[in-house]
């Protein structure tokens, strides 16, 4: 293992913000900062880890509300995710005022991402999965050595993300699903954006929504 991962439940919604370590250069990568930012750099300082990124998977009020100013903070870029979220982006001082979090402004990150690319995290690298359906622009962190992916709301332990929003597409989330990321491996443990670690193969067996039970 090359990545050292602590998850740091925040906002009313106990979205999982990930702090991802590099243990061969101590660098570290803030996956979905949403909110409750004294927890992430609590979490941040205890680690002794030196920040260098924020990752964001999609724009979704609880993933990224703290991204701006958590970047002032740390002096950090915000990488992600998927060019087509800026529509969820544009809303968030909307969104923000609608589900009593801190105001937060719309923003254009410092780099979007496309499928298959790769972002580093110190010396490890991540592959990009552009996953669409809970929304247009949704993507996902995975890591080949690590056996790891971080997939925010695509998919749960049991449950598969919401397509109810605007422009979401449920027949598109089940295809990222089954197509992008089950063929990863079994073995391969996922954090999602809220709730409990699984792994694909574990989801993949018993999953009611997108498992092999369900076609």
């Amino acid at each position: 293992m090359t990545l050292k991962v602590i998850v740091v439940p925040v906002t009313p919604f106990e979205q999982n913000c990930s702090i991802l370590i590099c243990q061969e250069t101590n660098r570290a990568a803030i996956v979905d900062p949403g909110g409750d930012l004294h927890k992430i750099t609590h979490a941040l300082n205890e680690s002794g880890a030196i920040p260098e990124k924020i990752l964001l998977t999609h724009g979704h009020v609880d993933h990224c509300a703290g991204a701006v100013a958590l970047s002032k903070e740390l002096g950090v870029e915000i990488i992600g995710p998927h060019q087509d979220e800026q529509f969820w982006l544009d809303q968030l001082p909307l969104q923000s005022q609608r589900f009593g979090f801190a105001p937060s402004e719309a923003f254009v990150p410092h780099q979007w991402l496309s499928d298959n690319e790769l972002v580093t995290v110190g010396n490890t690298e991540l592959t990009v999965r552009h996953c669409p359906g809970h929304t247009p622009g949704h993507v996902v962190f995975y890591s080949p050595n690590d056996r790891l992916a971080i997939v925010g709301d695509v998919l749960f332990a049991g449950s598969i993300g919401r397509t109810d929003f605007p422009r979401g597409n449920h027949a598109d989330l089940i295809r990222a699903i089954r197509e992008k990321l089950f063929p990863l491996g079994d073995d391969v443990t996922f954090v999602p954006g809220h709730g409990p670690n699984s792994t694909f193969g574990r989801e993949r067996q018993t999953n009611p929504y997108v498992g092999e039970g369900a076609f």
